[in-house]
């Protein structure tokens, strides 16, 4: 079969249970072109590259801008927060890790979940999917957008007008600058992943010494006294402060969409979200740190640009807040690029399934990318960052994100027992307790995100359910009239 070639359908009768039909490894690895150049995309992304797209889809607006959020609700036990937020990505990163060295494809999650545990939680985690990136990019723009402004102050002293630089429910009219950088991440997506990766390599190196800078800086005026009390909310406090800081690391998982455009998948995808997770919680626990001690809790939470604000004092000069707010700008572009990257792979795979239209699975022969996909992308997100903040649904994306997370938990120990041959080229320590471990932080984290949050999210998953009962199953490529899928056989069979 050519590499661009579709791999033949596995019909299954829509009479049959729907839920029940998973697809399985093999079938997925021959759909997207395996080990081979998948589903007429390229191979172009060695392991630096896609740790550099790791960093660049996880740090940007959550530590650059979130970071004041986290410490409003914890106080200087924000460094706790942090931890306990890392410590459910750890154990998620694991289960990612195994899955996206057993099943390297570009629809992460979704693709995990109909691997092993059917259609229908597979379209659901797919739709929680659309909100994580949807909202992750949106939000992440507005952030872009205050440090630009932030960025011209400090070299010009001039700033773009209200009217230009908000949305409608903080004062302005459009948020131009938001709509810009998503339109620039769709420009260069369209081009190729090559020039994309590269940017995103360039980008991520940039920001890691920007926080790295910062660090030093923040560490010169660093006093004890500033971490006392430590816990002034208590648990409680830390437990709030973790489902926000949680958003910090939303993005780790787009490294897993890069499954189809990676080289040596099996091998540098594991290594990858590793790397990606450990090297992200040592800044974020340092740069909080550092923040924390340099002013105290009271003066960094709440407030806007805080990292830019922490150096200000502490030299005395605008200076060194401009080069923080210009870290912060390419920073958050890259996470820009980086998500709205793993979100048009994931649509591309749930068109390939024929559960959303055909026209987001169509690849460009001459860029190797899918490129009205990825406009319709832009525009689809580029209209929330104009027109709102999004902090109303900030919480929504966590609870979202963080179900999902459980659903890769699950997925792993459901695979083992389906697959138990399956070649794996990295196994999660301690199994089965580390994802039992990942199921249990994930819905304590859940929890903490409020009743209100979790009254919208169970209507968030009715619609979807919706959408899947009256789109979705009919037009699923396991669908054919007079044969049926058979789970346990992974084999269609006529009626």
């Amino acid at each position: 079969m050519s590499p661009t070639t579709p791999a033949p359908r596995r019909p299954a009768s829509p009479s049959r249970s729907t839920g029940a039909r998973i697809k399985s490894p093999e079938l997925l690895l021959a759909e997207s072109g395996g080990d081979l150049e998948g589903h007429g995309l390229r191979r172009t992304m060695g392991l630096f590259q896609l740790v550099c797209f790791g960093v660049g889809a996880i740090v940007g607006t959550g530590i650059f801008v979130g970071l004041s959020d986290s410490v409003a609700e914890a106080g200087p036990a924000v460094v706790l927060s942090f931890v306990l937020a890392a410590i459910t990505c750890i154990f998620t990163a694991f289960s990612f890790a195994e899955l996206g060295g057993a099943i390297p494809v570009s629809g992460s999650s979704y693709s995990f979940a109909y691997a092993t545990l059917g259609e229908r939680i597979a379209f659901l985690v797919g739709w929680c999917l659309l909100l994580e990136y949807g909202v992750s990019v949106s939000a992440v723009a507005v952030g872009w957008s205050q440090y630009v402004n932030e960025l011209l102050d400090s070299l010009t002293g001039w700033t773009l007008p209200e009217a230009l630089s908000s949305g409608p429910g903080d004062g302005g009219v459009i948020n131009l600058p938001a709509v810009v950088v998503v339109m620039m991440a769709a420009t260069l997506l369209v081009r190729g992943i090559r020039e994309s990766a590269r940017a995103t390599a360039a980008m991520a190196v940039l920001k890691i010494g920007i926080l790295i800078a910062f660090c030093a800086i923040a560490f010169t005026a660093f006093e004890d006294g500033h971490l006392s009390p430590f816990a002034s909310h208590g648990m409680a406090g830390v437990t709030a402060g973790a489902s926000v800081a949680f958003f910090s690391y939303i993005g780790f998982d787009a490294i897993t969409t890069a499954g189809e455009e990676v080289k040596n998948p099996r091998r540098n995808i594991p290594i990858a979200i590793l790397i990606c997770i450990g090297l992200v919680t040592l800044l974020y626990c340092a740069v909080a740190l550092g923040a924390i001690g340099a002013l105290g809790a009271d003066a960094v939470g709440d407030k806007p640009a805080a990292l830019s604000l922490v150096v200000d004092q502490v030299t005395g000069s605008s200076v060194g807040g401009g080069i923080i707010a210009f870290g912060a700008v390419v920073a958050i572009a890259s996470v820009v690029l980086a998500v709205m990257y793993g979100q048009t792979r994931i649509l591309m795979s749930m068109s390939r399934d024929g559960l959303i239209p055909r026209v987001f699975e169509r690849v460009s022969p001459k860029t190797r990318t899918p490129v009205a996909n990825t406009w319709i992308v832009a525009v689809v997100f580029a209209v929330p960052a104009a027109f709102s903040s999004l902090d109303v649904v900030v919480n929504l994306t966590t609870i979202g994100t963080l179900a999902t997370m459980a659903v890769v938990n699950v997925a792993v120990i459901a695979l083992r027992r389906r697959n138990p041959e399956l070649k794996r080229s990295f196994r999660v320590p301690l199994y089965p307790a580390s994802p039992v471990l990942g199921v249990g932080f994930c819905l304590y984290l859940m929890y903490g995100t409020g009743w209100t949050t979790w009254v919208q999210f169970a209507v968030f998953l009715a619609v979807g359910a919706l959408v899947y009962a009256g789109y979705s199953r009919s037009r699923s490529r396991l669908v054919s009239p007079g044969e049926s899928w058979d789970p346990a056989a992974q084999e269609p069979k006529a009626e």
